[in-house]
C-alpha cells in the first residue's frame, strides 16, 4: 500500500509540473490555427470590396455644429458585412456587446489599460496636429504635414466568435511610391482599416501574441492585408545586411517585416510595445542595392536609409 500511495504522489507531482506546459502549448496551437484562418478569411473579404474608402460620414464639430462620425460603423454595415458572415455590430460605446474585453495586456507584458474608443486613443499620431520637419538635398527646410480627422472605433463579432474592433480611415490612399525617390513621407494615409482581433471574446487572457493580434488593410484599391506578430523581446540593432540573420538567431521563424508590415506594427506600437528605443525600423523592402525602406516610429514617417547604417529591426513570425 504504501508503494502504491508512493506512486501516486510521484505521478501527482509530475503532472502538476508538466500539466500548465501542456496546456500553454495546446493553447498556444489552437491560437496559432485560428489567428491564421481568421487572417485567410479577411483578406478574402477585403478583396471582394469594390473599394476600402469614402464609407460614412466623417465632420469635424465647430461651435455651433456637432461632430458626425458614421465612418468605421458604416464601413463594417455596408462594406465589409456584404462580403464577410458577421454576426453582431457594435458602435464605439458598445464595444463590449461585440465581445471586446475592457482591457488588454500588451506584448511585453504591461497593462495597455482602457481598450481604444478611437484611431487617436490606439495612436495618437493619427490626430493630424504633428509637424514634421527634414532638410531637403538642398538645404531648404520641407516640412510635411498630415492631417486626419479622428474617427471612432466600431467592433463585430464572426460567426466563428472572434471578436472584432475596428479603426478606419475613410480617406485612405494608394501608395504614391514615393519610396523609389528618397521622399519623406508619412504611412498613416496608407492605412484603411485596422483590426485588432479577440479570438475568444473577453474569456482570457487577453493578452497580445495570444488570443488577441491585429489585422491592417492598406491602400484603397488592389488592398493588401497583412497580420505582423512580433516575437516577444524581438526588437535588435543591426545594419540592413545582417538584421535578417540576427532575427534568425532569435527564433529560427522569424524574419524582419517588410514595407506594410511595418506601418502595420507602427499603428499599433503601443500594444506591441515598440515605445522605447525610439528612431528608425529597417523593413525587409529594398527599392536598389544601397539602401532600404525604414520608419521613423516616434511620428510614422517612412523614408530611405543606407544600408550600412545601424537601426532597429522588428522580428515577426510569419
Amino acid at each position: 500500500m504504501a508503494e502504491i500511495l508512493l506512486s501516486l504522489t510521484i505521478i501527482g507531482v509530475v503532472a502538476a509540473i508538466t500539466l500548465p506546459s501542456l496546456t500553454g502549448n495546446i493553447n498556444e496551437r489552437t491560437w496559432n490555427t485560428q489567428r491564421k484562418a481568421l487572417y485567410a478569411r479577411m483578406s478574402q473579404a477585403i478583396a471582394l470590396m469594390p473599394a476600402l474608402n469614402g464609407y460614412g460620414t466623417l465632420t469635424e464639430g465647430n461651435e455651433s455644429t456637432s461632430a458626425v462620425d458614421t465612418a468605421a460603423e458604416t464601413f463594417v454595415t455596408e462594406g465589409l458585412s456584404k462580403v464577410l458572415k458577421i454576426n453582431n455590430i457594435c458602435d464605439s460605446e458598445h464595444l463590449a456587446d461585440c465581445g471586446i474585453p475592457a482591457k488588454l495586456t500588451t506584448l511585453t507584458g504591461s497593462d495597455f489599460g482602457s481598450f481604444p474608443k478611437t484611431i487617436v486613443e490606439l495612436n495618437e499620431m493619427f490626430d493630424g496636429s504633428v509637424v514634421w520637419s527634414a532638410y531637403n538635398s538642398d538645404g531648404t527646410d520641407a516640412v510635411h504635414r498630415y492631417k486626419q480627422g479622428n474617427t471612432k472605433a466600431a467592433a463585430f463579432e464572426t460567426q466563428n466568435g472572434e471578436s472584432v474592433a475596428v479603426y478606419y480611415n475613410p480617406a485612405c490612399q494608394n501608395d504614391l511610391d514615393k519610396r523609389d525617390s528618397g521622399g519623406w513621407y508619412y504611412s498613416q494615409p496608407r492605412i484603411c482599416a485596422n483590426f485588432i482581433y479577440d479570438l475568444n471574446g473577453n474569456k482570457g487572457p487577453n493578452t497580445v501574441g495570444k488570443d488577441i493580434g491585429v489585422i491592417t488593410a492598406l491602400y484603397p484599391s488592389d488592398p493588401v492585408v497583412v497580420a505582423p506578430m512580433p516575437v516577444r523581446n524581438s526588437v535588435i540593432t543591426a545594419e540592413h545586411s545582417k538584421a535578417a540573420s540576427v532575427c534568425k538567431g532569435v527564433d529560427a521563424d522569424s524574419r524582419i517585416s517588410n514595407y506594410e508590415e511595418m506601418i502595420s506594427l507602427f499603428c499599433n506600437k503601443y500594444i506591441f510595445g515598440l515605445t522605447t528605443g525610439g528612431g528608425g525600423y529597417w523593413t525587409s523592402s529594398v527599392p536598389n542595392s544601397s539602401t532600404a525602406f525604414a520608419l521613423y516610429m516616434p511620428t510614422g514617417h517612412l523614408y530611405n536609409e543606407r544600408r550600412t547604417s545601424f537601426l532597429n529591426a522588428v522580428c515577426i513570425k510569419r
